[in-house]
């Protein structure tokens, strides 16, 4: 007996149309909120100061939940704020309701919704939905990625004087490799930037906007949708989801291949160690 081809009793271009959908309607679910803050109820996560939630993030999720499910009950789900559920379906949704929630408490534009698909484990399809700018990034396998309609391609960019890279870290294990390739990084004459949402810089790599986005540890919810769009836009990725990746993060970094092997390199054996 033959093993079924992968994804060929799948319908994923329903549950491609069906991210962008509710993408969209999240992210206006979240402006919604976001255009009314300042009364939201703001709560920290563990000792972490800087790592806020707001109701914001936990009903965005809820929605996504009931509505992914509703339509695809078989699938599996693991968002940032509820928890998992079935990990071991063959479609597991991956989604961060508000990626950059410090920005969307303090008034900065830098936020988004993000959710990605995994198939057998693997990254299949992905939308981003910043609605500040009134931008989907979007994505899936073997498929392209765009923004809006527009189809996205990396940098063109052979080393890292030749444009800006993301970079970011925080208080989770590892942030002590981030000083030494900053350090790096000027030193060969690159420049760092950074806006609060992993999510959407690693779109931006897929976009061109960035050469490259390194975060010392990184969640899976922040940079799985992003994946798809830097892997079709024609970037490269680290392996991330080693050592259950998933669950637990990793150092992360995405790069256009022109820039890939310099910044490994800058970064060092952290980027696929055991940090």
């Amino acid at each position: 007996m033959h093993a079924t081809p992968p994804n060929q009793d799948l319908d994923l271009e329903a549950r491609y149309l069906c991210a962008k959908t509710i993408a969209r309607e999240a992210a206006q679910r979240g402006m919604d909120y976001y255009q009314r803050r300042a009364s939201l109820r703001v709560t920290h996560k563990g000792q972490d100061m800087q790592d806020v939630v707001s109701i914001a993030d936990k009903e965005v999720e809820d929605f996504i939940r009931v509505e992914l499910l509703r339509r695809f009950p078989e699938d599996g789900f693991l968002g940032e704020e509820g928890g998992s559920a079935d990990l071991d379906a063959r479609c597991v949704w991956v989604i961060d309701p508000i990626d950059g929630t410090s920005c969307f408490v303090n008034g900065l534009h830098n936020w988004c919704v993000s959710i990605g698909l995994l198939v057998d484990g693997q990254p299949m399809l992905g939308a981003i939905a910043d609605p500040n700018h009134n931008e989907l990034f979007h994505g899936r396998r073997g498929h392209g990625a765009f923004v809006n309609d527009t189809p996205l391609k990396v940098h063109g960019a052979q080393h890292v004087r030749e444009g800006v890279m993301g970079a970011g870290t925080t208080h989770r294990r590892g942030k002590e490799n981030f000083l030494p390739f900053v350090t790096g990084l000027l030193a060969e004459g690159g420049m760092f930037f950074r806006n609060g949402s992993g999510a959407l810089m690693t779109a931006y790599v897929a976009a061109g906007r960035l050469i490259a986005y390194y975060e010392t540890h990184l969640k899976s919810w922040d940079c799985l949708a992003g994946v798809v769009l830097v892997e079709e836009a024609g970037g490269r990725m680290n392996d991330f989801f080693r050592n259950d990746g998933l669950l637990n993060g990793n150092p992360f970094l995405v790069a256009c291949p022109g820039v890939y092997q310099q910044i490994e390199g800058l970064i060092g054996p952290s980027l696929d160690g055991d940090d």
